[in-house]
């Protein structure tokens, strides 16, 4: 989704965050950069658990085994250097349910890098194994575990939504998650028994996100260090970070995350300027934009072209709330990613404190007829503006769906319902 943010701002797309696919014709053996997510099978909090009376203070008490796996990971381009790969550990961070690794290859490698990944979750599991055993005999250990499972999957907060509430049940029932038992992950018995490896079950073994432009490290460092913090807050703020995947508006359906209170308030301003608007356009229409958010007004826009991201980032900035709609925003029902998402950088900011409103338009509402037509009215209206002929244009083109987004925040807008 690329209309929602400007990347030479410094902001992330949603979906920039984990990629579930290699890069075509891209050399993993060659000098790069690269932040590799690792997450445990089922998200479960196997390494330790959250801890801290506030986001600020948030920090992840790791158990004996998060532990370990932070050690092979300080070590780990220590020890693929004696295997002649030329690495560097940029920074690292095991969370409850996941790892992050930001690591550089200094020189071209005999392998890709994706065997160091590949080895070193090899190594993770069997460190397990030795710690713990297979889990077989286990795995009947906590027999409500089960009903642990069917609970967290109903829990319509999402994996980490139901974080406070995981915590009470672990320690109600005497799991230790976070303390220093060697008895610590029994609960996670009955997963590992049955595949014989700890981490989520994924063909393509991990996510990843290769640093291409200037600024990207420094920014993905401080995503990594940031993490306990962003999980204390989408903890402490469940229904903020829940995906809707059927909410109604309008007349039209939407996947949505954030602060739905903002669909029902009385004031509405959208925001849509012209790729071809001047500087004082744009301007002016951020002056009147801010002047109306002061006074209570929300701003429904798609953050397409350049006017408008920068008066979405000023009203941000500013604290004044958001309605986003986006072309591509979210992730696939059923994909592996769905069940812990969390919009990216600034958004996430936004979408904690009540902000934010990030609506995905459905297929339907896409092809909805009313869209249509009002699409086609601004086409032919602009077309015969520059006294060009109005030529009909597909409606899977990404022209017409971002005239449709603008469309639907007018709308919505309009709908005082």
């Amino acid at each position: 989704m690329a209309q929602a943010t400007d990347k030479g701002q410094g902001k992330w797309r949603p979906a920039d965050l984990m990629r579930h696919h290699r890069e075509n014709g891209w050399d993993y053996k060659g000098r790069a950069i690269y932040h590799f997510t690792l997450p445990v099978e089922e998200r479960y909090p196997l390494f330790g658990m959250l801890e801290g009376e506030s986001a600020e203070t948030a920090f992840v008490r790791l158990n004996p085994f998060g532990r370990r796996v932070c050690q092979m990971l300080c070590g780990l381009a220590q020890f693929y250097a004696g295997k002649g790969f030329a690495l560097k550990v940029l920074t690292q961070k095991v969370m409850p349910d996941h790892v992050h690794l930001v690591i550089q290859v200094l020189e071209p490698l005999p392998q890709s890098i994706g065997a160091v990944v590949r080895g070193f979750k090899s190594g993770c599991t069997k460190m397990y194994k030795e710690m713990y055993g297979s889990g077989e005999n286990a795995a009947g250990v906590h027999g409500g575990y089960e009903q642990q499972r069917r609970e967290a999957r109903a829990n319509a907060s999402g994996v980490h939504g139901g974080y406070e509430q995981q915590r009470r049940d672990a320690r109600a029932k005497g799991a230790g998650v976070h303390g220093e038992s060697e008895d610590v992950p029994v609960q996670f018995a009955r997963i590992f028994a049955g595949r014989g490896s700890i981490w989520q079950q994924d063909a393509a073994y991990y996510h990843e996100r290769i640093l291409h432009a200037s600024g990207q490290l420094r920014r993905m460092i401080d995503y990594v260090k940031d993490n306990p913090r962003r999980l204390w807050l989408k903890s402490h703020n469940p229904e903020l970070f829940k995906l809707h995947r059927q909410t109604e508006a309008a007349g039209l359906s939407f996947t949505s995350m954030g602060n739905h209170f903002l669909l029902n308030w009385p004031d509405r301003q959208v925001v849509e300027m012209s790729r071809s608007a001047t500087n004082e356009e744009v301007q002016e229409r951020l002056r009147k934009g801010l002047a109306a958010a002061h006074n209570g007004t929300v701003t429904y826009t798609a953050a397409i072209s350049k006017g408008e991201k920068l008066i979405a980032r000023t009203l941000r900035e500013q604290g004044y709330p958001l309605v986003v709609l986006l072309n591509d925003g979210f992730p696939k029902e059923g994909s592996p990613h769905e069940s812990y998402y969390k919009p990216g950088g600034v958004y996430f900011e936004a979408c904690s404190k009540g902000q934010l409103l990030l609506l995905e338009p459905t297929e339907k509402t896409f092809i909805d007829a009313g869209i249509q037509a009002a699409v086609e009215a601004t086409l032919r209206h602009k077309a015969e503006a520059r006294h060009y002929t109005y030529n009909p244009i597909a409606m899977t083109s990404q022209r017409y769906r971002f005239v449709a987004l603008n469309e639907m925040a007018k709308r919505l807008v309009d709908n005082l319902d």
